[in-house]
């Protein structure tokens, strides 16, 4: 399921993106959408100083970054301390990935890989929540 969301989300970001006037996308805007999805970087390591705007610009140089996005914390509004980078081309994206990995940025060495999705979570009860421990009934 997030396989397809992501694709939509792709899809519907390059289709405004490179709207024509008559409404219709060309075909190379949507093979476009579809190939950026491996293109995309893991960043880890990322100092708490690092923004969106300036993870961007630490990877422009090797390529067209469609997206660099820091991942904040919802509780506490902080970096996360990794982020993600995506480039229009597999070529760009390789090229940032040897150059960058174990270089320093913001005072911090990052580890840079190629992104994976993520595995798609089971069941809908978190056990931190006070969740049965083993099957002990308590009724």
């Amino acid at each position: 399921m997030a396989f397809y969301n992501k694709i939509g989300s792709l899809m519907r970001q390059n289709i405004s993106q490179n709207s024509v006037s008559n409404g219709n996308v060309t075909g190379l805007s949507m093979f476009n959408a579809i190939r950026c999805m491996s293109s995309k970087l893991f960043i880890g390591g990322l100092s708490y100083q690092t923004d969106d705007h300036s993870l961007k610009e630490a990877f422009s140089g090797f390529g067209d970054v469609v997206e660099a996005r820091v991942i904040i914390d919802r509780d506490s509004g902080r970096s996360r301390g990794f982020g993600f980078v995506s480039y229009s081309s597999e070529d760009s994206a390789k090229e940032a990935m040897t150059a960058m990995d174990g270089q320093e940025l913001n005072g911090r060495s990052v580890r840079v890989s190629l992104a994976t999705e993520r595995a798609p979570r089971t069941g809908g009860y978190n056990r931190s929540y006070g969740g049965d421990d083993g099957g002990n009934d308590r009724f």
